[in-house]
């Protein structure tokens, strides 16, 4: 069974026990600045996970793209990608331990094939400190269904991941219980950092056993949370059965959830039981091309050849959901991926340009799947290859810039230069340096090293303060400013024509800020008219309501919604409507929240304003405005 099969033979365990499908959500989250990718199955889901309901219902199973910038510096070894799938299923408030605990293990044993003596979990230990038992029910469980297979799992206490690497593991032992470290969950982290008001609960992770051989070095004794390389975990049920209070106190919830999420390429290694995850049929083909380019084997070329087939995966799916490569933001790491897997195709004796030849298999190993992916599989190709073109024109304006320090030698800082400009690898930089003959400055490294960690210092910081939906929090003043964008939106398209459509929005206590499609400057005549429509309505004091409908229902009585393609069988539309008037004012799909009424936002003497009028980028205008006094 190869990963393609085990994608789908997920997705229809879980349908024929009455989960719905859900289609992916894309790379780029929507309306969350929080975040630049969808690092996690989870995330889009998120809302659902913390109270809102579902338009698909209780039961939710997908297979859900991923990409985490942050670890393409770890991509080389045998199981870091910056790109992967994470197979998920959900009870939002239906099923919980027994049944997701016995599906799962069914699945990996019964439908992939994984032999259960590999198998080993893990549980929550509790802590008494904050009254949490230990989750005995989650082992027991564990205990039950590995009895059902004929195995012995004693049950053990480990704490921490450094008291594992201290204890290791010893014969029959199978479910280990570890600290809130490692086994519970929250949007937090830990217990200590668990919100105020946030659903949490503990956690049962499963891992896959390589063998000892795979342990290495320098981690202690082997042990399932161990880092060493023989154990990898393949599977992580969450278990959202408590609330954080406003004393810092748990309590259990009414309403319990399961959220689970297991990576796709990671269960496929262990299908053919090989720790390199690189081998497994949604990766192993890209390898094959490149040695096929190159000349080169993949024993003697391990690590150019892995981060190669990561990152033009990577960038493929980029590409796919509408991303291309500039210099900030989501095209800035596009750009930045291509960019390195072109740094290490040099080291493959590769100096031409070796998109064309990559790419297509690439996007044929999803094209079955992913009907997105063979609909813009021309198209992504082209934007691939642009960008491989434009780099080595670069790459040899760099070469020139390289040779004008010949004669005084480079310092970390004009090899951070070099990188930041014409994105020359430090590796590729030094490598030239020593061709033509250029001692390096002593510090070279600790400069350079300082210079990229103020770069990820500002990447870092770059979006603090903002939320889920585009807002900066969920208190009455982004209530407030969310259902005024709402009513900027409807007077927008009343001003300037039905072809305004928005294209995405920011939300904080001082202010909101509102993207749409138009191509040209908004007159200050415009500006006072859709300044007008809004306090007017304001004034009118709308009743503001939401009930669910059926996505062609919805669109029937006319809602407006700009996301057709993520809306699920059901939606949400909000209403905002004067008492006695036969017709809404504003009438759109939207997950919240917002005032009850539309007078809330002149409470105080406050009126609708905007402040400022200018361009977002190429056929985009942005408009930000304020409730001011």
């Amino acid at each position: 069974m190869n990963a393609q099969q085990i994608r789908n033979a997920y997705l229809q365990f879980f349908k024929d026990r009455g989960h719905v499908v859900i289609d992916r959500a894309k790379l780029i989250p929507y309306n969350d600045p929080t975040t630049l990718f969808t690092g996690s199955g989870m995330q889009p889901l998120l809302p659902y996970l913390l109270g809102q309901q579902h338009p698909d219902g209780v039961r939710l199973t997908d297979s859900q793209t991923c990409l985490r910038s942050q670890d393409i510096d770890d991509v080389g070894d045998n199981r870091h990608t910056t790109f992967f799938e994470m197979l998920g299923n959900w009870s939002l408030g239906d099923y919980f331990k027994e049944q997701q605990i016995r599906w799962f293990f069914e699945f990996l044993t019964d439908h992939v094939g994984l032999d259960p003596n590999k198998i080993y979990v893990t549980a929550f230990i509790g802590d008494a400190s904050h009254n949490i038992p230990r989750d005995d029910e989650a082992a027991n469980i564990w205990q039950k269904v590995f009895a059902e297979k004929g195995i012995e799992a004693k049950i053990v206490e480990i704490g921490s991941q450094a008291d594992g690497d201290k204890r290791g593991i010893k014969p029959g032992e199978r479910i280990f219980f570890y600290d809130d470290g490692e086994n519970w969950w929250s949007r937090g982290g830990g217990l200590d950092k668990t919100p105020i008001g946030d659903p949490c609960g503990p956690d049962s992770e499963v891992f896959y056993d390589f063998g000892s051989q795979n342990h290495a070095e320098g981690f202690g004794l082997a042990h399932p949370a161990s880092d060493s390389g023989q154990f990898m975990e393949i599977g992580n049920q969450v278990f959202m059965q408590y609330q954080r209070l406003q004393d810092g106190s748990f309590e259990p919830l009414a309403k319990q959830n399961v959220d689970f999420g297991g990576g796709l390429e990671r269960i496929a290694a262990a299908r053919i039981d090989s720790p390199d995850v690189f081998r497994i049929s949604l990766l192993w083909p890209i390898v094959e091309k490149l040695q096929s380019l190159s000349g080169k084997n993949y024993e003697s070329h391990t690590e150019s050849m892995r981060v190669i087939a990561d990152h033009l995966r990577a960038a493929t799916f980029l590409a796919v959901d509408g991303v291309v490569p500039s210099n900030k933001e989501q095209g800035y790491v596009m750009r930045r991926l291509l960019r390195r897997a072109i740094r290490f195709a040099f080291d493959l004796g590769i100096e031409q340009n070796f998109l064309p030849e990559i790419v297509p298999v690439v996007a044929d190993l999803y094209a079955t799947d992913y009907p997105e992916v063979q609909a813009q599989r021309d198209a992504v190709i082209a934007v691939l290859v642009k960008e491989e073109k434009a780099f080595r024109q670069t790459l040899q304006k760099g070469l020139r810039e390289l040779a004008k320090f010949a004669t005084n030698g480079l310092t970390g800082t004009e090899l951070f230069t070099l990188y930041d400009t014409y994105g020359f690898p430090v590796e590729l930089s030094t490598e030239e340096a020593f061709k033509q003959d250029i001692k390096l400055s002593d510090n070279w490294r600790i400069e350079f090293d300082d210079k990229m960690a103020e770069q990820r210092a500002r990447s870092q910081t770059a979006t603090k303060g903002t939320f889920k939906g585009g807002l900066e929090g969920d208190g009455l003043i982004h209530k407030k400013y969310h259902t005024a964008a709402h009513l900027m939106g409807q007077a927008l398209r009343m001003v300037l024509g039905d072809k305004v459509a928005q294209k995405g929005s920011n939300i904080t206590e001082e202010r909101l800020r509102f993207d749409f499609s138009w191509g040209e400057k908004v007159t200050p005549e415009q500006i006072k008219q859709i300044e007008d429509i809004v306090n007017e309505q304001i004034d009118l004091d709308l009743k503001v309501s939401f009930a669910e409908y059926p996505i062609a229902e919805a669109r029937a009585m006319g809602a407006y919604g700009e996301f057709g393609d993520k809306y699920g069988a059901n939606v949400t539309v909000y209403k905002m409507i004067a008492d006695g008037a036969e017709k809404p004012f504003s009438l759109e799909i939207c997950g919240g929240p917002h005032v009850d009424h539309t007078g809330e936002l002149a409470e105080g003497g406050k009126r609708f304003k905007i402040t400022k009028e200018e361009s977002s980028s190429a056929g985009v205008r942005r408009i930000k405005a304020a409730l001011v006094g």
